[in-house]
């Protein structure tokens, strides 16, 4: 009995998804709930398990490929016809008889072939400038099917063999060496999501500058502290916690707007979604609690957060229900930055890479450690005098981190 194994709901409105490798073969036998193909969606990348134990007898779709939900993975051949079909001979070259109707007939024998030797250096026709670049280019070129004169290989052949050997996978070229790829399930998404943003909200950009020298000078202290326990400390933490502070006073940016009810909902718990480059695009997992936690309980758990992220082991409910955003450009390099919030959330703060910088210091001039910040908010539901309060508050708590102890509850 055949078993057509369909993609089920994955869940979180998930309505397509991209087959990124089969982990099992035709013909292959395949226990229940066995992993037999691995796919991407927005959200995440999971492996999925067959229900059903069985033969495969057919994989319907290559890798790469974006099915709907309730389309066909691959067909199962279940009980006794399974193991049938395993006893069967394999259908190859040197098989030489099959089953007829009317019982078994010989098959055509066909003569021998002598593969054709493949040609040897001396037979290959290039210049030695080409076949020096063939061997730059690691190109062979027994490969290759030359344009030049009486088949000879060309400079501009290697080339071009060099160029479809560097392609992206499942990348298409064109004439004019351009290609096209499909856009990742991933990349969809944010896609999705980038342009609701800017749709449904009235993004506006804050920028200023703090300075975090004795922010700087603790961070270096407890690095070395903490290498004991094997935890890297970054300054990702401390902006975490100066920004669940600072929403206490602010809680307008801790909010969402119910666009049906024309409401805003004030959130009394801080969900902070930490933006995360990988390989595949930005992913957003949420560290919740936000408020519950200590700097070092942030660290551990922002590493373990970012490693899932980056080898795309998160699961969909870790990147659900944030309140607020932080995304640290400064770790690449960057400044400033006009970041896009994270719908639903209603503010996103940028931080900037901390930088020596001439700055007035009691008076004089001095070198000091100066942080970029830029907060994106949404002018719906309040305004820029606010928003710069709000900066500023949590410029204050990053300039003299002992303000954390002393104003804060």
């Amino acid at each position: 009995m055949e078993f057509e194994f369909k993609l089920a709901d994955l869940g979180e409105g998930i309505a397509e998804a991209e087959i990124r490798g089969w982990l099992v073969k035709e013909g292959e036998r395949v226990e229940e709930h066995q992993p037999v193909v691995e796919v991407e969606t927005d959200k995440a990348v999971v492996e999925v398990p067959t229900p059903k134990a069985g033969r495969v007898v057919r994989l319907h779709h290559a890798e790469g490929t974006i099915i709907p939900v309730g389309e066909t993975l691959l067909t199962i051949l279940e009980g006794a016809e399974s193991e049938a079909l395993a006893a069967a001979p394999a259908a190859e070259e040197e098989r030489k008889e099959f089953v007829g109707i009317v019982g078994q007939l010989p098959e055509a024998v066909d003569e021998p072939q002598t593969p054709s030797a493949p040609a040897t250096a001396a037979e290959i026709k290039a210049l030695p400038s080409v076949r020096a670049l063939a061997k730059e280019l690691h190109i062979e070129l027994a490969q290759l099917t030359g344009s030049g004169p009486d088949g000879s290989i060309s400079a501009e052949d290697v080339r071009q063999a060099a160029t479809r050997s560097a392609l992206p996978k499942r990348a298409v070229p064109a004439e004019d060496g351009s290609y096209r790829k499909p856009m990742r399930a991933v990349r969809r998404a944010i896609a999705r999501n980038l342009l609701k943003s800017q749709q449904l909200t009235a993004f506006v950009t804050n920028m200023d500058e703090f300075d975090v020298t004795r922010l700087h000078d603790l961070k270096l202290r407890e690095t070395e502290h903490l290498a004991e326990r094997d935890l890297p400390l970054t300054f990702l933490p401390f902006f975490m916690k100066a920004v669940q502070h600072a929403l206490v006073e602010f809680p307008r940016f801790n909010a969402q707007v119910d666009e049906e009810n024309k409401e805003v909902i004030f959130h009394t718990q801080c969900h902070m979604a930490i933006a995360v480059d990988t390989a595949d695009g930005l992913m957003v997992p949420v560290i919740s609690n936000v408020q519950e936690k200590s700097i070092i309980d942030l660290a551990e758990e922002l590493r373990t957060l970012s490693e899932r992220a980056r080898h795309r082991s998160i699961s969909p409910e870790e990147m659900q229900g944030s309140t607020i955003t932080i995304t640290n450009f400064g770790s690449y390099g960057g400044h400033y930055a006009t970041p896009i919030l994270n719908y639903p959330n209603v503010a996103i703060l940028g931080c900037g890479r901390i930088r020596q910088k001439p700055w007035v210091y009691q008076g004089e001039i001095a070198i000091r450690q100066i942080l970029p910040l830029s907060l994106t908010f949404d002018h719906r539901i309040t305004d820029g005098a606010e928003a710069c309060r709000f900066l500023t508050r949590v410029g204050r708590y990053l300039e003299d981190p002992g303000l954390l102890f002393i104003e804060s509850v």
